[in-house]
């Protein structure tokens, strides 16, 4: 019987602040495809049930790397939650792009974290939840080295809620502030996002981006969706109609997660999510 193993480690981008990443998966040397779960907005890599999806991604064969975005809010120090606001204000899209990137170059490096022997390089596959399926969409766009992707629940656009009116507010003030339901925390956005997605609007726009990616995608979203609507993967499909679309009936925003989450097996909906991708990257190997 193999060993599960869970590896710890930190990567390091150009821009000079790390994050934290781990990958599970069941030590055998055989060389395995690769996972890399990329949480959403207000995200982090241990939220709820996702230590419970690296396992049953493991036992399905694949090695699991899920990872906080460097200015998610979390720190080297503390990745338990987030607590680092003012990181959590300077987040933009083409830092989160440097962090994926970082986090592919790392799983490459025979001097890395991860056993070569256990990685199948060839199979690189990108989970993105929420924003994050938004990303993902945009990195396999520009990064051949993924060999297909999912999204679940993701966004269609980066900029749909950014109307004129709090756009001309948000820029003389330079910061508009969003609360955490969960946590009552008063989270930073500086207007930088904006500024950033505007000088880079052909690299970050999803609409036309998409339609540029070359890779599979399986387009998952939840009927029940109280976050963002069923129309946004309607959306993506539309864009890239050779894409997989599966809406899962009775899934919420978080296919049936929370946090803190005391179960010890996966929600239903989640478990199905997890079932269609693994489908999915088998077929695209």
């Amino acid at each position: 019987m193999a060993d599960t193993l869970k590896v710890d480690f930190v990567v390091y981008p150009e821009h000079e602040r790390p994050f934290t990443a781990d990958a599970t998966y069941n030590q055998d040397g055989n060389k395995k495809p690769l996972v890399l779960y990329t949480h959403g907005f207000k995200g982090f890599k241990d939220w709820g049930h996702f230590n419970l999806l690296a396992e049953y991604f493991a036992s399905q064969g694949f090695v699991f790397i899920k990872f906080n975005f460097s200015h998610n809010g979390t720190s080297i120090d503390n990745d338990s939650d987030l607590h680092d606001m003012e990181a959590f204000g300077r987040n933009n899209f083409s830092i989160e792009l440097e962090d994926l990137k970082s986090l592919i170059d790392l799983v490459h490096d025979e001097e890395g974290p991860l056993p070569q022997n256990e990685l199948d390089l060839n199979r690189i596959y990108l989970i993105g939840h929420s924003r994050g399926g938004g990303s993902v969409i945009l990195k396999a766009a520009e990064d051949t080295r993924v060999r297909a992707l999912a999204t679940w629940a993701a966004v269609n656009n980066f900029d749909q809620r950014w109307d004129e009116l709090e756009k001309e507010s948000w820029k003389k003030e330079g910061v508009q502030w969003v609360t955490n339901a969960r946590t009552g925390i008063r989270m930073p956005l500086y207007y930088q996002i904006v500024e950033d997605y505007l000088a880079n609007v052909e690299r970050l726009e999803i609409p036309k981006v998409i339609q540029k990616m070359q890779q599979p995608l399986l387009i998952l979203h939840g009927e029940e969706d109280e976050t963002l609507p069923v129309q946004m993967a309607h959306d993506l499909h539309t864009w890239k109609p050779d894409a997989e679309l599966h809406l899962l009936p009775g899934a919420d925003h978080s296919f049936g997660g929370q946090h803190p989450y005391e179960q010890e097996v996966l929600p239903t909906a989640a478990k199905a999510a997890a079932d269609l991708s693994i489908a999915f990257f088998n077929k695209h190997a």
